[in-house]
């Protein structure tokens, strides 16, 4: 075999090669895309979860819009205000308060709420409710067969005794893939810290809507006219709470006549005034919307039990500290 047949095929290829190489490496640093090394730093910041549930196509993305100014920066919704603050940090900005946000199944009807007919299909939400809004006679009512369960990547969800999604909110990290996967639009967003919700979305007149369902909102109003704070309203013949303004003083619970809101009253707390430290200025009495406290001017006041919502309005007004919720 002649030895040029070998060599020079061999060369050739090397000095091709050479070419492609400098070629690729010149074309490399003339399109370059710079990255902001903030970009680099939030990335880093941010906990990985590319869940989507900040509103962009993951981490990297969400980390390129804080930069560009197109995201705030506590919009992560796994990361927290932690998160918030590491990454404001990095873009000499304010987190400003971040509130943590958990998914909630605003339902309580499942085995409550009658069935028009036996669906007898493929076990998906959105299958069934293909088939005239699904077997419930609710039609905002759960369906229960667990689609919002099978999406959720972080196994915070599961169908309860009731026949109802229910979610775990020390798990539930508010990415949004339930309520995007709920063809019923059953699930809302509120604060980790509340404990006063409505468990109801049905948006239909009371008397149609309690045939249905027993424990569903009847739009009676009674937790509006009662409510001390103006925190919850009927709308489109719904309850509906302003999370701002509810203090979870749980008086809508106690008034609510089919128990379509949620709260633990044994959850309830107590003002509880410490003597040596009330100077008897009365504030707390005045903030009080329930009169449960007593004491005039200069003098020890004193908490009615019988009477205390608990709702912390006193221990806010109160300028030495002297009471305590527990």
């Amino acid at each position: 075999m002649d030895i040029n047949s070998i060599i020079v095929p061999g060369l050739t290829l090397g000095t091709m090669g050479l070419l492609f190489g400098a070629g690729l490496a010149y074309a490399s640093q003339k399109f370059a895309v710079e990255v902001d090394p903030r970009a680099v730093k939030i990335g880093d910041a941010l906990p990985g979860a590319n869940c989507g549930g900040c509103g962009y196509p993951g981490c990297g993305g969400f980390a390129t819009a804080v930069v560009a100014g197109e995201a705030p920066v506590n919009g992560c919704p796994v990361g927290g205000p932690d998160c918030a603050a590491a990454i404001a940090e990095i873009m000499g900005l304010d987190a400003g308060d971040s509130v943590k946000m958990v998914a909630k199944v605003l339902c309580n009807g499942g085995s409550n709420c009658q069935d028009s007919f036996k669906y007898d299909g493929y076990s998906d939400c959105r299958a069934a409710s293909m088939l005239q809004g699904g077997e419930k006679s609710c039609k905002y009512g759960c369906l229960g067969l667990g689609t919002c369960v099978n999406v959720c990547p972080f196994d915070a969800m599961f169908i309860n005794d009731q026949g109802i999604a229910e979610i775990d909110k020390d798990k539930c990290v508010a990415c949004g893939k339930c309520i995007d996967a709920c063809p019923k639009a059953v699930i809302g967003m509120v604060p980790y810290e509340q404990e006063v919700i409505v468990d109801c979305n049905n948006k239909e007149r009371g008397g149609f809507v309690k045939k249905n369902c027993s424990v569903a909102c009847i739009a009676c109003g009674m937790c509006e006219r009662n409510c001390p704070f103006d925190a919850i309203k009927v709308v489109d013949n719904v309850a509906v709470i302003d999370y701002d303004k509810c203090t979870n003083c749980m008086v809508c619970v106690e008034k609510c006549p089919t128990k379509a809101i949620e709260g633990n009253l044994e959850n309830r707390k107590t003002a509880v005034i410490d003597e040596e430290k009330c100077i008897g200025c009365t504030l707390c009495k005045r903030a009080c919307p329930v009169d449960a406290i007593e004491g005039e001017v200069k003098q020890n006041h004193k908490v009615d039990p019988e009477k205390c919502i608990g709702c912390g309005q006193c221990e806010v007004k109160c300028p030495k500290d002297a009471i305590e919720m527990k």
